[in-house]
């Protein structure tokens, strides 16, 4: 899948509790387009408030260094975990961060469970 891809079909966003959960579709090139469309669906859904973001990046093929800067721009998300599986998840998703200087407390995860309990781990009781 390439970064032409329409961004319905590149990646899904939903809500677990306080958490916002961006999953993108293995094989994807996540490109500026795709990654701003993402990010604007992620800050209409938090409106006034920031929550924490959960990546899935899973196989994906590509960050463009467009996504790389959209990601690092400023955003309604107080905290991002990212969450792969493979080596090159966990090269792709590193070297985003490293070169992107993102502003927010931000990690990678091989488990979905302990990328959870960071996300959580600094939110408050009460912010459901």
């Amino acid at each position: 899948m390439t970064g032409a891809a329409r961004p319905e079909l590149a990646f899904s966003l939903h809500v677990d509790g306080n958490i916002v959960v961006v999953r993108w579709m293995p094989g994807v090139e996540i490109t500026g387009r795709l990654a701003s469309t993402a990010m604007a669906t992620v800050d209409e859904l938090n409106g006034d408030r920031k929550r924490p973001l959960l990546v899935d990046m899973t196989g994906t093929a590509n960050v463009t260094r467009e996504a790389r800067g959209v990601f690092s721009g400023e955003c309604q998300v107080s905290r991002m975990a990212f969450v792969g599986r493979s080596a090159v998840d966990r090269m792709i998703v590193n070297f985003a961060l490293k070169v992107s200087r993102i502003a927010i407390p931000s990690r990678f995860f091989t488990s979905l469970p302990l990328a959870l309990a960071w996300l959580r781990e600094h939110e408050p009781l009460d912010a459901a």
